[in-house]
């Protein structure tokens, strides 16, 4: 049985809609049907953070608020949720306390950016950890990028509306909107259209499975932080829309002793705390990886599954070794990742096949893992180069290693012939290294565009590899990174 209206709350009440094109966003949707304007179009592409609003889901029995890139959200995406937007903050006449903040600290820019940098400090006001710190803050707006004047009003306004425990009207309607949450979710198919031009959100995954063996050609839909891109910047018609938000065996983690499994449709910021318990490099990049928004919708299949050369994600699990479970139909199938990746965006992905969940080995005691993000913005950027190197020791002996690129061919790529010249060399003797340096050369051809030279790359590749020996030799890493560096600036304050 389906249905053929997706339904969300608003400001206290279910609403349905129907009959709206699949490619719609959300945030066309609100300016041009609900006509809340507060919230903007700025780079339309999830970048800078104008068109930011609140998505509300029940987790662990109550109301958990996540801030998402209304441009880049298609409308069909928000079925089973709460909208929240910025005009629906102040409650009978009195702003919220974060609006209240932002004024009493002088924090309101131009009206463009303002609305996007309340909606993610409304986020953070319901879900920070207290007592909050300011790096905790950069973090939120990391996804929020204006420079009408400074952050530092911003963070003090977060600081002094974030101190305490959620009071504002939606904390306290919680137990109302989560009831009002559980009764939408019925369980049914979603399709929206007919058979040439159709929304479609299955509900299981065998229904998945039927429809998109049914229509091949459908755009399969994840997060939407890359197919998004289609559509605002490609003028993409996406006629045909399967989105699997709804299918709740792709969101499962599964945490084993020597594994992690990681669903195609968990996001980036649920598989943030497992990655991070594999090694602290991991918790690092994800992080980095785009901004607070990005995070919360993309998820770690749809990293894979558009095999995009500068994706962040898939060259970790490369060195780490990871499996990926495909689906075609009733058949499944295991492949190493390393090998779903063929060419510029060709994957070894089969008509009507998807994927289901990768699972990543986790690291043992006689292993040294090592991941370097290199990009021009140190926050929410593409990388540049991308490199990961997992060794294995012997004592002080490599005696193999896993190394893997982004950034630096058409695909994300092994370093073989870098991995073939590190075994048997000694981290104690550095005039042994020489070999696999010159091997990164032979490795790779790096991609030359408007991100970083080739030669750029190719210098960065070899000094990352330098770098992974170094660290792992001295076992140090901070004065060897950026990041270290964070602590005695703020002590300085």
């Amino acid at each position: 049985m389906a249905r053929d209206a997706i339904r969300f709350w608003r400001n206290g009440q279910p609403i349905e809609v129907s009959g709206f094109h699949p490619r719609t966003t959300l945030l066309d949707y609100l300016r041009l049907q609900e006509r809340r304007v507060g919230t903007k179009e700025g780079c339309a592409e999830g970048d800078c953070g104008a068109c930011t609003v609140a998505i509300g889901r029940v987790r662990d029995g109550r109301v958990h608020y996540e801030p998402v890139n209304a441009c880049i959200l298609l409308l069909g995406q928000v079925d089973g949720t709460e909208v929240v937007t910025v005009e629906d903050l102040a409650q009978g006449g009195e702003l919220h306390p974060v609006q209240s903040a932002m004024v009493a600290h002088h924090g309101s820019q131009c009206g463009f950016c303002t609305p996007g940098i309340v909606m993610s400090l409304f986020t953070l006001y319901q879900e920070a950890e207290r007592p909050l710190s300011r790096e905790h803050i950069n973090d939120a707006l990391a996804g929020n990028l204006c420079r009408c004047t400074g952050y530092r009003p911003i963070v003090d306004a977060a600081l002094e509306a974030c101190s305490g425990a959620p009071q504002d009207a939606f904390a306290k309607a919680s137990e109302t909107t989560a009831r009002g949450l559980a009764g939408m979710a019925d369980g049914h198919d979603l399709f929206i259209g007919n058979e040439t031009r159709f929304f479609a959100a299955p509900a299981s995954e065998a229904s998945l499975a039927a429809l998109y063996a049914q229509h091949s050609d459908a755009t399969l839909v994840a997060g939407c932080t890359d197919v998004g891109l289609w559509v605002t910047k490609g003028m993409a018609e996406l006629d045909k829309v399967i989105w699997l938000g709804r299918v709740a065996s792709l969101d499962r983690i599964e945490n084993e002793a020597d594994t992690l499994t990681i669903g195609a449709m968990v996001t980036h910021a649920q598989a943030f705390a497992g990655l991070q318990n594999i090694d602290p490099d991991l918790g690092e990049l994800m992080r980095r990886f785009g901004s607070a928004q990005v995070r919360a919708s993309g998820t770690v299949g749809g990293n894979i599954a558009n095999g995009s050369p500068i994706g962040d994600l898939a060259p970790a699990l490369i060195a780490l070794g990871s499996t990926l479970e495909l689906r075609q139909g009733e058949t499944t199938r295991a492949i190493p990742l390393e090998n779903f990746f063929i060419a510029y965006r060709k994957q070894d992905r089969l008509p009507g096949e998807f994927v289901r969940r990768v699972t990543v080995p986790k690291i043992k005691g006689n292993e040294v893992f090592r991941a370097y993000k290199v990009s021009k913005r140190f926050d929410e950027d593409i990388s540049a180069v991308l490199g990961v190197f997992k060794l294995t020791l012997d004592g002080r002996r490599i005696t193999q290693a896993r190394i893997a690129f982004g950034g630096m061919a058409g695909i994300p790529k092994r370093a073989v012939e870098t991995e073939a010249a590190l075994a048997g060399i000694f981290l104690d003797e550095p005039s042994s290294w020489g070999d696999a340096l010159a091997a990164i050369a032979r490795d790779y051809q790096p991609l030359d565009d408007h991100r970083a030279s080739a030669a750029y790359r190719a210098t960065v590749a070899r000094n990352l590899v330098f770098k992974a020996l170094s660290e792992a030799a001295s076992g140090a890493t901070r004065a060897t990174r950026i990041i270290g560096l964070r602590e005695p600036l703020e002590a300085a304050e």
